[in-house]
């Protein structure tokens, strides 16, 4: 079997370790006659890989009592309309920060629900960037303050979180576990699983329990946190084997370490970065203090040479580098579990490239 390296943005690559361990015991869990997949949901063997992803994600985000971990079904895109359909009452208005096309979206589905300030919007900034902390416009008395931590496509990423009195709610689907933070200066995050937490099917939301009580009385059932906080998300039938492989990766960086991934990220993408910037074939898009960690985006000086770029490096087993069909280019997703052989051989790549192209 020949593995390719996955630059993929998501679904995206998952660590080779949990997927050999998901293999072991697809047809056999834990010498139970049948797989995982097939276990109820109310059963004790599906009981205990529930409550090890709940406690690998407390852990990893150290958070305290008043806080609670949920898996919801929808991805981000739900939640994109379940944080305001929760959290913003009637005759409120909540400051957004729109930072890209997701940042867009989110304002977008906001609105449906109840007043958006849009506090600052770099969406459509070339080169792509996040907006500067003392740049944001706060609103007194919003509900709460929404961010994307890592803007997937335009390939930038907060450094440094607001600080804001209003309870701080973000999107960090593709940057989540990659780096320390502090999870008390949130009031809610979420996360679709699918590019540093496990497959699709699920997504992680961490919340302020008090939170969830300013739901109101007419939003139905499956749309409310506090119905996934008192059934510990499992008043339907939860995506048992998401919820499994997302538990068999926090164990992985657990066992790994979060600094010493964390370390290792910022090396993969320091790399790919000082290829860039040592280059002038090849542009990045984002503004050097924004860079993301996690998403690499760049040009060539034309798109021929780009589709060149991309067919060619993926002769040499490096796949799904083309950007998003929204703004072309090249995107190199670089993951948690994205091995460094891969870095490297991207950045040995594009200098062979460069030579025979520039």
């Amino acid at each position: 079997m020949a593995r390719v390296f996955n630059f993929g943005a998501g679904p995206a690559v998952l660590p080779v370790e949990v997927l050999q361990e998901a293999q072991a015991e697809l047809l056999d869990f834990k010498g139970s006659g049948m797989s995982i997949m097939e276990h109820s949901h109310r059963g004790k063997e599906y009981d205990a890989v529930h409550a090890e992803a709940i406690e690998n994600v407390r852990k990893l985000l150290k958070l305290t009592d008043d806080y609670t971990v949920l898996f919801v079904q929808g991805g981000a895109s739900l939640q994109f309309a379940m944080v305001p359909m929760n959290l913003l009452g009637a005759g409120q208005s909540a400051d957004y920060v729109n930072s890209g096309a997701w940042g867009d979206k989110a304002v977008k589905e906001a609105k449906l629900f109840g007043n958006v300030n849009v506090i600052a919007n770099t969406g459509k900034d070339i080169p792509t960037r996040m907006p500067k902390n003392e740049d944001l416009k706060l609103t007194p008395g919003a509900a709460y303050v929404h961010i994307t931590s890592n803007e997937t496509i335009a390939g930038s990423q907060w450094k440094v979180f607001p600080k804001t009195e209003a309870p701080l709610v973000a999107d960090m689907s593709s940057d989540i576990l990659s780096r320390p933070f502090d999870a008390s200066q949130f009031g809610l995050i979420y996360a679709g699983a699918q590019k540093n937490l496990g497959p699709s099917g699920v997504a992680l939301v961490v919340m302020r329990k008090e939170l969830a009580e300013r739901v109101g009385a007419k939003t139905p059932t499956m749309l409310k946190y506090k119905t996934y906080i008192e059934e510990n998300s499992l008043y339907n039938t939860p995506p048992t084997f998401s919820i499994y492989v997302l538990a068999l990766v926090t164990r992985w960086i657990l066992k790994l370490g979060p600094e010493t991934l964390y370390r290792q990220n910022v090396d993969k993408a320091g790399k790919i970065y000082q290829a860039l910037d040592s280059s002038s074939f090849y542009k990045g898009t984002a503004v050097k203090e924004f860079r993301s960690d996690m998403n690499i985006t760049f040009r060539l000086p034309t798109e021929e040479l780009e589709e060149l770029f991309i067919k060619e490096a993926s002769k040499q087993g490096m796949k799904a580098l083309k950007g998003h069909r929204s703004v072309g280019g090249i995107r190199a997703s670089i993951y948690n579990a994205f091995p460094v052989a891969g870095v490297d051989a991207l950045v040995a790549f594009m200098k062979d490239f460069e030579k025979k192209n520039g």
